[in-house]
């Protein structure tokens, strides 16, 4: 009888342990397809944000370089449009990349060029040609910039 119940024990906890391992082996997979889940969303944002800039920065030029003469209403209607856009894509978490000023960084900015500026130290942005955008902690799009260089030194003796 002894026997019979240290063997039903011993079944006991070894069900018990594979209970335990199985449900944690569930709790993993469903935390693991939460965040897939999650991964999958925000990376179908990312690709229809990415397509959507193009049109952003239409609609920006479009502002930027509108002709004389054109009736205001018209203009407020399309900056209240651009606006609304911007703020659809920022509530997905959008955000543009502050550039103009700060010091150059590869991970947000692509540099196109340079100016030479005593005003600025080296490698800090100056201008920005095209703007870039972050999607949360992930950049979507660098900033096109033009980075700051100091004068060339030039010779007071020149050689011929």
């Amino acid at each position: 009888m002894e026997q019979k119940i240290a063997e039903l024990e011993s079944e006991l906890a070894e069900a018990r342990s594979k209970y335990l391992r199985l449900a944690a082996d569930f709790e993993n997979y469903k935390k693991r397809v939460r965040q897939e889940q999650l991964e999958t969303i925000q990376h179908a944002s990312a690709e229809l944000i990415g397509r959507l800039l193009p049109v952003l920065d239409d609609l920006n030029n479009v502002l930027d370089h509108k002709p004389r003469g054109i009736d205001e209403s018209w203009v407020k209607g399309l900056e209240l449009s651009v606006r609304k856009l911007e703020e659809a894509l920022g509530t997905h978490g959008l955000q543009a990349i502050d550039a103009v000023g700060a010091r150059f960084d590869p991970k947000q900015h692509e540099a196109v060029g340079h100016e030479e500026s005593t005003e600025h130290p080296e490698d800090t942005v100056v201008s920005e040609l095209r703007r870039g955008y972050r999607l949360r902690d992930r950049v979507v799009r660098p900033a096109l910039v033009k980075l700051a260089r100091p004068p060339a030194v030039r010779s007071e003796n020149p050689t011929d």
